[in-house]
């Protein structure tokens, strides 16, 4: 073989897949279209987020990057929902983008065992000889557009929005994956030559404007926080660095009503209107014309402008992504209170692109269909760097326990927010891009993002990616928190610890009744996980189960009652005939 794992795509799951394979000491071939674009912030100039932020600190906490990227190129820091508990609240900060790719692709070039190929990858490489539990065989590693073929024991999948992507920005269209970048053509088609099913999705990018031609004394400023580290590695030296770091604002402006009486007078020529884009949209993350639609009865809509980075004056206009022409987009953002007069760097655009159904991966992110072969990130139907890194890390680890024969790590929905985005995806499926919301985890009480390290650090320390310095770090931050627990109930002094850390305690104090009953739900729940079932099982065959059920347990394949029980359609008769046919085995 010429690699263990090769990575297909440089955005932010094919970096945390990458760098997990490698640190475990196996040898990876990353391949992208541009090395120069690795880490590309695509979107919006930020990391983190309500939900998000959790995401991005638990992907830490078991040895991935991300927390340390947006740390070193951070311009702004906030924690939403302050004014809420703290289940609810995240930290999210504003990256200077250029600086964030430079920062990913240096740590991916001075990784060991770690390549980087440019290329298009176009096709896998397959042995059918051996079908006994995957449709398709073993993938034994991919076809490039210039003609390589190059050999792989794992494949991941991490090609974002351009699989066979392409932009819109009114009457114009180009088979794209951002703006400016060639798609990936031809592998989509190879996918569904292979029987995969694959579909299509949309999302959108707003413009971006010079801010030399805004006029921000109309808008309202709004400064970041004192800056905190996402990762749980930071020092005291880092903690100091971090009172000197630059910080910019950003400003919030409103649409007006004559921002949408140019969009409705113009909404025939949008791709999202007229028919051109087959593909479903982000609910949560409409275009402005999508908004003016939806809701007629809002008279203006928030606009949020960003700072791209420190090295540009380029300005981000959050909620005012679009795929109108750019004559109406330039009429549009004229409209708005403080862009009167501003000039239009980049235009807003949408693109439509490839993405496989993630019903048919298992929990460990490979495929159902295919031995060895994974995907990770926008391509299993996700929106989003922080879900695309989560997925990007579990594919990672998941393809080295495969070619150890060990059993895939599954994290649970109760251990952690990407426990919640994993099972969502491999259980219920998405026909729009998937969003993480605290919404969507019963346990979020559990899963503070303070509590990241406690909760998974260990587990990354038994998958391979903490090393013994790290561990040793966590181990004393274990020994501090017990330490001021004790001293708390004495009521004796403690004032000489670290703030976070005596915020960390007293917030475990304050909610230790709550969480103790969240413990004993979970704990039931975790009862039908440990039934297990054979993905292989012919539920067709089965009588007594439900039609609806049969349907839908046949698409899903469940690897335990646990995850049945989670399946939609699936009735309590149908999971107690599981649980006896399990029993039986």
């Amino acid at each position: 073989m010429d690699y263990d794992c090769i990575v297909i795509g440089g955005g932010h799951a094919g970096i945390e897949a990458s760098l997990a394979v490698s640190r475990l000491g196996f040898s990876a071939l990353l391949i992208t279209q541009n090395p120069d674009n690795i880490g590309a912030l695509s979107c919006n100039p930020a990391i983190g987020g309500l939900s998000k932020g959790n995401l991005v600190r638990e992907v830490d906490a078991l040895g991935g990057e991300m927390a340390k990227l947006i740390d070193a190129t951070m311009i702004q820091y906030r924690v939403l929902n302050r004014s809420r508990g703290p289940a609810v609240q995240a930290p999210r900060a504003q990256a200077d983008k250029h600086a964030y790719q430079k920062a990913a692709r240096s740590c991916l070039e001075k990784q060991k065992n770690l390549t980087i190929f440019m290329d298009t990858v176009t096709d896998l490489l397959i042995d059918d000889t051996d079908k006994t539990r995957y449709v398709c065989g073993k993938v034994i590693g991919v076809k490039t557009r210039r003609g390589h073929k190059i050999s792989a024991r794992t494949v991941i999948l991490a090609a974002g929005t351009f699989l066979d992507g392409k932009i819109f920005i009114g009457e114009y269209e180009t088979p794209q994956g951002r703006l400016g970048e060639e798609a990936a053509a031809g592998f989509g088609t190879s996918l569904r030559r292979l029987g995969f099913s694959v579909g299509r999705l949309k999302t959108g990018t707003p413009a971006r404007i010079n801010g030399d031609s805004i006029d921000y004394s109309v808008m309202e400023k709004q400064d970041g926080e004192q800056m905190f580290p996402f990762s749980f590695t930071a020092d005291s030296d880092f903690y100091s660095s971090l009172t000197n770091r630059p910080s910019l604002p950003c400003y919030v402006t409103f649409t007006t009503e004559k921002t949408h009486e140019i969009i409705r007078a113009n909404i025939h020529r949008s791709p999202l209107y007229g028919g051109k884009i087959s593909g479903t949209g982000a609910r949560y993350c409409p275009s402005i014309e999508d908004k003016v639609v939806r809701f007629a009865q809002r008279d203006r809509h928030h606009i949020f402008i960003e700072p791209e980075g420190l090295s540009t004056n380029e300005m981000y206009m959050n909620g005012a992504s679009s795929s109108l022409p750019e004559d109406v987009q330039h009429d549009f953002i004229h409209s708005i209170p403080g862009s009167e007069e501003a000039k239009i760097v980049r235009p807003a655009y949408a693109v439509e692109y490839d993405y496989l159904d993630p019903l048919d991966l298992y929990p460990s992110l490979e495929s159902k269909r295919l031995s060895g072969f994974f995907s990770a990130g926008q391509t299993n139907g996700s929106s989003g760097y922080e879900e695309a890194a989560a997925q990007g890390l579990i594919a990672g680890l998941n393809a080295v326990m495969k070619m150890q024969n060990q059993s895939p790590i599954i994290l649970g929905r109760a251990e952690a927010y990407i426990g919640v985005l994993v099972d969502d995806l491999t259980t219920l499926g998405t026909k729009e891009p998937y969003r993480m919301f605290t919404s969507r985890a019963e346990h979020r009480l559990m899963l503070r993002h303070d509590t990241a390290d406690t909760r998974l650090t260990p587990k990354g320390r038994q998958a391979g990616l903490i090393n013994d310095s790290r561990w040793e770090l966590f181990m004393e931050k274990t020994k501090t928190l017990d330490e001021i627990k004790e001293l708390l109930i004495q009521r004796e002094s403690i004032e000489h610890f670290a703030p976070e850390l005596v915020e960390r305690v007293l917030l475990d104090k304050k909610y230790e009744g709550y969480v103790e009953k969240e413990k004993r739900f979970a704990a039931k729940a975790a009862k039908m996980d440990a039934i297990k079932l054979d993905p292989n099982l012919d539920y067709k065959s089965i009588t007594g189960l439900s039609a609806e059920a049969r349907e839908k347990l046949v698409s899903v394949r469940p690897l335990n009652v646990g995850q049945a029980t989670r399946i939609p359609g699936v009735r309590q008769g149908d999971i107690a005939l599981l649980i006896i046919l399990a029993n039986k085995k």
